[in-house]
This record gives structure tokens, C-alpha cells and sequence, in this order.
């Protein structure tokens, strides 16, 4: 049972990782160095939470690490900026104010943990603890070890996010991407591999994933699908098709092009589609609603073959 979670950065990550953690119940401390954020942060919190929760919530909003309290604390989720240097001093405090049996986590998207803890005592006790964005709808967060990670923390670890209704998976090698931005940045170097060479749209390409293989995804991963459609026919298939994937190092043309000419997306009101308000709001909205609903489809069903038998090796 983990009694006292810390969220170290209160932005909009922060807080949707606050909530996951407030949903396990025990008490959540918000530390950032803006208190109007921090406080803003414990009121988004609350509005995300079920209301038979939010009522209960034991939520407090401090402006520094060494007003924690830190004698009961049992896991500390870090979300500051993506800089190394900034996350080793964060972890560095952190390694020395926490209680021992505290578990450390960076919800770093891309820098290793071995990197953020390197020269730290306490580097046993380190984990990428990773959430997608919106932390509160997406079920999936990895718990990465490092090279020192413990073995029985990991899963200790596990279990508590199992019982903040997240769906945990254990990547045992701190890789850059971890496991499901891997996967996610294979599909995309060819789906933009596919937009660089003509072959189809942009809006073919969305297409193809979200009304093809990839509403199929909801019902089984790229590993139970073989299953489905037969392991000999995939096989095949990889066989004729592996060839021709595109196996660049580099960025696709369409995407540094769009970067150079500060199409980024909804936040700049143009990307690959056009984001005038108030489209874009309406656009987050539909985001979300859809995430909910697939949501209510899975729910109960986090792993689908548990009653047909072991994963075979």
C-alpha cells in the first residue's frame, strides 16, 4: 500500500499524474516552485477525480521539496522540464530527503533512467515511471528499470499502479523510447515514410490506422492478432513486406519540413490539419470523449487472454 505519493512539476502532466495516483487512494503532496500553479493543480485534480472520490481526496499544494514532509512518503513521481541536468539535481534531493523505502520515478518520456540517477546511493530504488498523455484517460504506464533497479520494488511498484486503475507493463531494459514509444515511432516512420514518397495523404494514413489494424488494437495487441489470423499467415506476410519498410535514421522530410515552418500542431493552430478556434477546442473534446468511451469498452478486460492460458516462449 503506498499511504503518501509526492508529484514533483504541477503542469498538466503533473496534475493528470496526481490523479491516477489520488484514484489508489492515500494522501498526494503537489510540489512546484509557482504556488499559484501548485494550487491550480490541486483543483484541477479534484475535478478530474469520480466525485466519490474528489470528496475525500487528501490533496496538498507545497512550493518546495522541503515541505513535504517526507517521514511517510512511499513513492514520488517526478515530471520536471526534459532536461538531464534539472532532473539529476531533482533526483539528487530527492535521494536525500526521501525515506529509504521510498520508490523514486521519473516520468521522463525519453531520458534513461540510468542517466538521471547515475552516481546515486540510492540508484536501486530509481524507475521510469512513464504515463501518456492525458495521464487520467489513458490506462497504460511503463515501470522501466534501470540497471540497478530492484527486482521486488518493480513489482511493489506494479501492484500500486494496478490499484490506481492503470495498466502496467514492466520494461526490463532502460531502451530509448522504453516499450510503447517504440512501437508507437515504428509505425509512424512509415506512415510518413508513405506521405514522403506520395504513396497516400495524411488523412489516408490516419484512416487507415484508426478505421483498419488499429481499431482492431482495442481488441488484441500485435501479438494476440497473430493468433487470430493465423502465426503462419503473419509469417508470410512479414516475409514479403519486411523488405520494403522503410529503415531510415532521420526524421521524415514531412515532418522537419513542418517544424521548420512552425506547424506544430493544435498548439500552433496548424500542423498537418488546420487548427483555428474554435475548432481546436472542440477538437480536445472529441479527443477525450472518444478516449472515455474506450475506456468503458476495456474496462474489466486489461488482460484479454488471462482465461485462455499462458503466453508461450
Amino acid at each position: 500500500m503506498i499511504s503518501h505519493s509526492v508529484v514533483v512539476g504541477c503542469g498538466t502532466m503533473g496534475s493528470d499524474v496526481a490523479v491516477v495516483l489520488a484514484r489508489g487512494g492515500g494522501r498526494v503532496t503537489l510540489v512546484d516552485a509557482d504556488p499559484a500553479r501548485c494550487v491550480a493543480a490541486a483543483e484541477r485534480v479534484r475535478s478530474l477525480l469520480p466525485p466519490e472520490r474528489a470528496a475525500g481526496a487528501e490533496l496538498r499544494p507545497v512550493p518546495a521539496l522541503g515541505e513535504v514532509g517526507w517521514a511517510d512518503v512511499d513513492l514520488v513521481v517526478e515530471n520536471v522540464p526534459e532536461q538531464l541536468e534539472f532532473k539529476q539535481k531533482v533526483f539528487a534531493d530527492l535521494d536525500r530527503l526521501a525515506p529509504a523505502h521510498a520508490l523514486l520515478t521519473s516520468n521522463s518520456s525519453g531520458i534513461p533512467i540510468r542517466e538521471i540517477g547515475s552516481g546515486l546511493a540510492g540508484a536501486r530504488r530509481m524507475f521510469g515511471l512513464h504515463f501518456f498523455m492525458p495521464a487520467h484517460l489513458v490506462p497504460l504506464v511503463e515501470v522501466v528499470m534501470g540497471p540497478a533497479s530492484e527486482a521486488h520494488a518493480a513489482q511493489r511498484l506494479m501492484t500500486w499502479m494496478r490499484s490506481c486503475g492503470s495498466v502496467p507493463v514492466l520494461v526490463r531494459r532502460d531502451l530509448p523510447g522504453f516499450l510503447a514509444n517504440r512501437l508507437q515511432h515504428a509505425l509512424a516512420r512509415e506512415a510518413f515514410a508513405l506521405i514522403d514518397a506520395g504513396v497516400a495523404s495524411p488523412e489516408d494514413v490516419d484512416a487507415a490506422v484508426r478505421y483498419g489494424f488499429g481499431f482492431r488494437f482495442l481488441a488484441a495487441g500485435p501479438v494476440l492478432q497473430r493468433d487470430h489470423g493465423g502465426v503462419d499467415v503473419h509469417c508470410a506476410a512479414a516475409a514479403t513486406i519486411y523488405p520494403s519498410l522503410s529503415n531510415t535514421s532521420q526524421p521524415s522530410h514531412a515532418l522537419r519540413e513542418a517544424v521548420e515552418a512552425g506547424r506544430l500542431g493544435l498548439k500552433t493552430g496548424r500542423g498537418f490539419y488546420d487548427w483555428p478556434e474554435p475548432q481546436r477546442t472542440a477538437e480536445h473534446e472529441r479527443y477525450a470523449r472518444i478516449l472515455r468511451e474506450g475506456l468503458k469498452l476495456l474496462a474489466g478486460d486489461s488482460k484479454p487472454v488471462s482465461d485462455a492460458g499462458s503466453c508461450h516462449r
